[in-house]
């Protein structure tokens, strides 16, 4: 049994040289097990099926959904504000009541993969991730790009330049999701391809 897993990059949970992408990664320990792994080493009774399971290469995020609330809340400004606030309750009490057994695996999961691990929980369509890295990304920008970035701080979009860019990098993520996915799948295929070439022996 396996949960789903999410990657940002499917090429197999290992750095890419700078002949592929133009930067330099140091070779990661494979995740395509980290699925499976998580399964089998979660607690029973902690989320209702197997967990979403999102891999970069910095990171392992652990999103669960938790059973559903009990009770009816009436569809109604203020009972849409109880049920808000009965979710909010319930994901923070299974923060509290599993923080010493998640860190315990959160640190087996980073000697086994070499990434942070961070958690979250869902209940129904509300998903709460707890802490999560934020990794800075260096780049370089020439004045018309730079320009949309200060249009966005100036009319208050963005608090600064970096802020703005996670905005533009978010917007993009939500509108071309589909896009990336197909682009994901393509860049894995290649991959695939690329193993099964020719070795030089033989040949």
């Amino acid at each position: 049994m396996s949960g789903r897993m999410h990657r940002g990059w499917h090429g197999g949970g290992r750095g890419r040289g700078p002949g592929r992408g133009g930067w330099q990664q140091a070779d990661l320990p494979n995740t395509d097990d980290a699925a499976a792994w998580l399964s089998g080493r979660l607690p029973d009774g902690w989320f209702v099926g197997n967990p979403d399971v999102t891999v970069d290469r910095e990171e392992i995020v652990i999103v669960g959904e938790l059973p559903p609330l009990d009770g009816e809340f009436a569809d109604t400004e203020a009972g849409r504000a109880e049920r808000a606030a009965a979710i909010s309750g319930r994901i923070s009490r299974f923060r509290e009541q599993t923080r010493d057994e998640r860190i315990d695996i959160a640190r087996q999961a980073e000697h086994r993969y070499q990434r942070k691990v961070a958690w979250g929980a869902r209940i129904g369509d509300v998903v709460e991730l707890f802490t999560t890295a934020s990794v800075p990304v260096m780049t370089r920008l020439r004045q018309p790009e730079r320009i949309v970035l200060d249009t966005l701080v100036d009319s208050g979009v963005a608090r600064s330049r970096s802020d703005a860019l996670a905005w533009a990098v978010r917007l993009v993520g939500e509108h071309a999701e589909e896009w990336l996915g197909d682009l994901r799948d393509a860049m894995a295929k290649v991959d695939e391809l690329r193993a099964q070439g020719p070795t030089g022996e033989g040949s």
